[in-house]
């Protein structure tokens, strides 16, 4: 029988996927992607900088997915609510800014002839900003609540946040009159007073995603290096013994849930201004996927990893796109059969020198057995 102490032991020294210890890893190497980053707008164009802004807000969300599925093992594959729905906080306090104290267009179009109670208090950026990340975390605590305490795993976890995901987008596109259904929410022209296309606003947001990137990753790297950290991951590893050691997973996993749902959100409300729409199509089930797809590809269980994994995947999407419009969702493809083939470690596995894993069907065997078949006594 597994002693109290023995399991407390084995918490205690529980190593979490990121090698904490290793300063190149934990430093150097994001302290240099920081510099790139800052010096970025010196070489590139208005156009290239607003499109990295982006993908900054993307790699922002694949980090609050990382931290939850790479350290908790927890697969979210409804985390674009959550992006959603922060940027959704902030599209309403752009839209009632723009409109100048009138009723915004689409409620006009569909017969409105007050602002709903619930859009008020989002006249006011010091009710909104924090909304980005309130409401987007309550989300995530009242469903994680419910979901862990019943002690709900694994894919069933996965297939709930799916239909989360399903659900709300359904949702916000029925409310046409509230929501701008389909179409979203668009057509806000300034932000805080300032005209929000003008050049030095995109600047402006661009060094606000970088920074609040910073943020989120210090603030994760800080998590997962702490005891709660090592909570994570031996609850990842064994929950029993965890729960036998006198923790209550539920309540561990709902709170990193409603801190990654947080910073999913706030990703969200960095997107929003910098692309100028938010729609119910970024709460689906496909982006929700894809955002699984770029831990996966950057490296699971590794912050880093997120974030090359977000900007490499959506700056190929993007090149690809532009060079080859007719056929690069192929090179997508093969980008993303090849890392789960071949890099099952994404990424940041190869950097660190774990190499690639050959597959089954290049072994020696099956490579003789073949040949034996096409060209009979040619292996002997």
């Amino acid at each position: 029988m597994t002693t109290m102490s023995s399991i407390i032991t084995v918490v205690r020294n529980a190593s979490a996927p990121v090698r904490v210890h290793d300063r190149i890893g934990s430093w150097i190497a994001p302290a240099i992607m920081l510099a790139v980053l800052l010096a970025a707008p010196a070489v590139l164009s208005d156009f290239r900088i607003a499109l990295l802004g982006k993908f900054l807000t993307f790699a922002m969300l694949a980090i609050s997915l990382n931290l939850i599925w790479g350290y908790a093992g927890m697969l979210s594959l409804g985390h674009g609510v959550f992006f959603g729905l922060g940027g959704y906080a902030m599209a309403m306090y752009l839209k009632l800014e723009s409109a100048g104290g009138k009723l915004p267009d689409f409620m006009f179009w569909s017969g409105l002839t007050e602002l709903p109670f619930f859009w008020a208090p989002f006249k006011y950026a010091w009710f909104a900003i924090p909304m980005t990340f309130v409401v987007p975390a309550v989300l995530a605590g009242a469903l994680g609540y419910l979901v862990f305490r019943s002690r709900i795993t694994g894919v069933y976890f996965a297939l709930i946040t799916q239909a989360l995901a399903l659900i709300v987008s359904i949702l916000f596109i029925g409310q046409q009159a509230y929501t701008g259904g389909t179409n979203g929410i668009t057509n806000y022209t300034t932000i805080f007073g300032y005209a929000l296309n003008a050049p030095s606003m995109q600047l402006t947001l661009y060094y606000a995603s970088v920074a609040a990137l910073t943020v989120a990753y210090l603030l994760c790297w800080w998590l997962i290096s702490s005891r709660l950290g090592r909570l994570l991951v031996a609850m990842r590893d064994d929950e029993n013994r965890v729960r036998f050691s006198g923790y209550d997973p539920a309540v561990l996993k709902t709170l990193v849930f409603s801190l990654s749902a947080g910073i999913a959100g706030v990703a969200g409300a960095l997107f929003t201004p910098q692309v100028g729409i938010i729609s119910p199509t970024m709460m689906g089930i496909v982006p929700s996927i894809e955002i699984a797809i770029w831990v996966a590809v950057g490296g699971r269980g590794v912050l880093l990893g997120a974030v090359i994994g977000a900007v490499v995947v959506n700056g190929a999407k993007s090149g690809l796109s532009e060079s080859f419009p007719a056929v690069w969702q192929y090179f997508l493809g093969l980008l993303f059969i090849g890392a789960v083939l071949l890099f099952p470690s994404g990424i940041m596995g190869l950097l660190r020198g774990e190499g690639w894993q050959r597959p089954w069907w290049l072994s020696r065997e099956q490579i003789r057995g073949a040949i034996s078949r096409l060209v009979p006594g040619a292996t002997r």
